[in-house]
């Protein structure tokens, strides 16, 4: 198997996304667990500077801050692992409705309708195996990029939209739908 088929394969499993937005829910879940991220948009930038941390680094240098708690590997330089698609309000992963319905269905996330917003929390379940995921090695980078998003881009969603924009207009350049590859 090449590397990209297996890039493929990693892309393709729901699993490993699941584990991704968990730690990420995490962060904002706080010790207790009941914080929330509010908006599948907000949801979604958060995740695109996860997914991307050559991106998080860039956030985080446009903000002023150090990039030092990114720990950019050499090989993230240079390659993709998760593909999003440039949609109506930036990044977006046309799965992550998906998701979150099997994140809900195994217990693991909450979503609360109030008013026009969805608040996307974790469940004690969750927490659980959200805090179990990010004691493992092959989820440290992730779970202190998380973390990192929480100290710095905890914004409200259009904010933190904008900010995507305004920061990566790259982005702006592409075809509704078009995979971002950066």
């Amino acid at each position: 198997m090449d590397l990209m088929e297996a890039i493929s394969q990693l892309e393709m499993n729901d699993e490993l996304h699941e584990a991704r937005i968990l730690i990420l829910l995490r962060s904002f879940a706080g010790v207790e667990g009941t914080g929330a991220i509010e908006g599948l948009t907000k949801l979604a930038k958060l995740d695109f500077l996860l997914r991307y941390p050559t991106m998080l680094k860039r956030a985080l240098e446009k903000r002023g801050k150090s990039t030092k708690v990114v720990q950019l590997k050499e090989y993230e330089e240079a390659s993709v692992e998760s593909m999003m698609v440039r949609y109506r309000f930036g990044p977006w992963d046309h799965r992550y409705r998906r998701f979150l319905n099997l994140l809900v269905a195994k217990g693991l996330s909450e979503l609360v309708v109030d008013g026009r917003t969805i608040k996307i929390g974790l469940t004690k379940k969750g927490l659980t195996y959200a805090n179990k995921l990010a004691e493992y090695k092959d989820f440290a980078e992730v779970a202190r990029r998380a973390e990192t998003l929480k100290t710095h881009f905890d914004l409200k969603g259009t904010h933190l939209m904008k900010f995507i924009y305004e920061s990566f207009p790259e982005i702006l350049s592409l075809s509704p739908n078009e995979v971002i590859k950066l």
